[in-house]
């Protein structure tokens, strides 16, 4: 069953849904301002309901709070190089916010916009149309996110389309924490990944070419581990991060659904397993959180996301594009899922 609620207004007076989606004791609530994930409520092995995600309280603090809490990303999650994206040999200069690089669709990306919605049954629907030349991208582009939430699976079906070439990489920005939003860090949350190699960065976390081994690194969670355990380790990848904010290559591929990762919260019991046809994950421990959440103040890797998609800066690099291209051909539809799947362990 689905519930719909006045959330609130932004600065001009806009109406914030929140679209709550029952599934027995559990429940997702998801705004129409970003598609975001404002939260999600699972037992714990004593019983008590536990939100699972970081997030603020009102629309206000969306507004003005950085992080992406929790919402949906494009055109373009996570970065590409210099802002500069190349369609058919004509350059498109895209608005640069973070270290002179595009990020998260730019000035005003899809976690600012309101989306429309229809309800049908147990699913919700959010859908926007980005006009052709929004934020300097070439096309116009519809966009569905397709959110459903049964036996405790949280399921989101993003499809796009545009009426000419451009690129598209959407994500969802949830920030987790087993243990409960307002535990304290997520270090002892265990993570497993099913990844042999992440894409190394330049100083300004931007992938320039070239793979690096997880074996014997780090970065290496194909044997379950606390996040924490390697986090301020020795590694020129990790300190330029600050930590883990590094796109993994999964061992899928891209178009094939299969299981990517588990996380578990040793304080709850809560365990989720994640899901995705997409070729890539960023993982971020959260290391730049630092704003007053729901219940709490949100400190440093209080939270940690694991954002399905293509490559960053693949749009740049060819041999990333070999893996799962961002471009999209005009009439072309991007259609991909993401599962997050949460039980007792």
């Amino acid at each position: 069953m689905i519930t719909t609620r006045v959330f609130g207004r932004t600065k001009d007076g806009r109406k914030v849904l929140a679209f709550t989606i029952a599934d027995g004791r559990r429940s997702v609530t998801v705004l129409n301002y970003g598609g975001i994930i404002q939260r999600l409520v699972v037992p714990a092995a004593d019983g008590r309901l536990t939100d699972v995600v970081l997030g603020y309280r009102t629309v206000k603090e969306y507004e003005e709070n950085g992080g992406y809490l929790g919402a949906l990303i494009g055109r373009f999650g996570n970065r590409i190089g210099e802002g500069m994206l190349t369609v058919d040999g004509v350059r498109y200069d895209l608005f640069k916010n973070d270290r002179g690089n595009h990020l998260h669709g730019g000035k005003e990306g899809f976690n600012k916009k309101i989306w429309a919605h229809a309800i049908v049954g147990d699913t919700l629907a959010l859908s926007i149309i980005s006009p052709d030349g929004e934020e300097n991208y070439p096309g116009n582009l519809k966009v569905t996110a397709v959110f459903t939430f049964k036996d405790g699976i949280l399921r989101i079906h993003y499809r796009a389309v545009s009426d000419k070439k451009t690129a598209v990489n959407l994500t969802d920005h949830a920030y987790f924490n087993l243990n409960g939003e307002s535990s304290g860090t997520a270090l002892d949350n265990v993570l497993w990944l099913d990844s042999d190699e992440i894409t190394p960065t330049n100083a300004t976390m931007i992938p320039v070419g070239g793979f690096k081994k997880v074996q014997n690194t780090p970065f290496d969670f194909n044997t379950p581990k606390p996040i924490g355990q390697d986090i301020d380790a020795d590694d020129i990848d990790l300190k330029q991060g600050n930590g883990y904010d590094h796109c993994y290559v999964l061992k899928n591929g891209a178009g094939n659904f299969a299981q990517y990762a588990t996380a578990y919260g040793p304080k709850t019991g809560i365990a989720m397993d994640c899901y995705t046809d997409m070729p890539a994950v960023q993982f971020y421990a959260g290391n730049g959180l630092n704003q007053q959440g729901k219940w709490s103040k949100y400190g440093k890797r209080m939270g940690f996301c694991l954002e399905t998609q293509a490559i960053p800066n693949n749009v740049n690099v060819a041999e990333y594009a070999e893996k799962g291209s961002s471009y999209l051909a005009a009439g072309q539809v991007y259609d991909y899922c993401a599962e997050y799947r949460f039980y007792l362990k």
